[in-house]
């Protein structure tokens, strides 16, 4: 199938990554649906593309939204070859300091609303025999960092689901790839991301250096979003895209750090482990 027939669908295009990858997609000659929460976002872009580009609103936290914006986006075009769950929020606050209501909000936008459009979409794909499931999650998917502690877990279960939907799928020709980012240059840690007012004296020298940390370096990351993108076209267009994708040197780092730590731990421990089995009685 040439690119010029095959379809894009990318959540979160106002800025960041998802308007870089819309941007390259479209460069490339592959047709987008491109969703934001108010489409003076996307007006621009869209009127780069004509009949290339389609906008939909998409605000991930209403159901209505999420059913008219997948049926909307087959409608426009036909099929759906690639779904990039891109669109998130992020938190800063310990654990201890966090407002559970923001919490819930941020699960509903991080995980919930990924999951309910990935399983709008999924039909579309069994029935074309053929996909591509791209779900945007962070190297704070695999490691946890202090002040982010809810957030890591919105991407812990984004990569957990990614595992086993890609398990679920492999047979329907329907590929999936964690797509696992470090520091870049975004509005991640600017005006996507909110902040607890409480601050606990206690947890200054953890959560609250490295809240600081991160927001100091907003806009002065290392990663480019324009390289990024093409980096998640290069991995779709391979013939074994990767299950998980590291996106910038503090992403593959960490998650290789990740890596040897467990191994330190299992070995360590794996007398233990191996004792909790007891075999079954004859």
């Amino acid at each position: 199938m040439n690119r010029e027939e095959q379809v894009w669908f990318i959540s979160g295009c106002s800025t960041g990554f998802g308007k870089a990858l819309a941007i390259a997609v479209l460069e490339r000659g592959y047709k987008a649906v491109m969703t934001a929460r108010k489409m003076s976002d996307l007006d621009a872009v869209l009127a780069q593309y004509p009949g290339q580009a389609k906008g939909l609103i998409l605000d991930l936290e209403n159901h209505a939204q999420i059913v008219s914006a997948a049926s909307d986006a087959i409608a426009a075009f036909g099929r759906i070859d690639v779904l990039v769950n891109n669109a998130g929020i992020g938190y800063f606050s310990s654990a201890e300091e966090a407002d559970m209501q923001i919490v819930r909000m941020m699960f509903e936008v991080n995980f919930f609303g990924l999951t309910e459009l990935t399983s709008l979409i999924l039909p579309q794909m069994r029935k074309q025999k053929s996909g591509h499931i791209m779900n945007v999650s962070s190297i704070g998917g695999l490691v946890g960092f202090p002040a982010v502690s809810f957030y890591n877990a919105t991407k812990f279960a984004v990569a957990g689901y990614s595992e086993a939907l890609a398990k679920e799928t492999a047979h329907l020709n329907i590929k999936v790839t964690v797509v696992c980012p470090s520091g870049f240059r975004t509005d991640w840690a600017g005006r996507s991301a909110f902040e607890t007012p409480v601050q606990i004296e206690d947890y200054a020298p953890s959560a609250g250096a490295n809240a600081e940390a991160i927001r100091s370096r907003s806009g002065k990351q290392p990663g480019d979003p324009v390289a990024a993108a093409q980096a998640m076209i290069k991995a779709y267009e391979a013939t074994k895209p990767p299950l998980y994708l590291m996106l910038g040197a503090g992403a593959l780092n960490g998650a290789r750090k990740k890596l040897e730590d467990y191994a330190v731990d299992f070995d360590a421990w794996a007398d233990t482990s191996l004792g909790a089995d007891v075999p079954l009685s004859a």
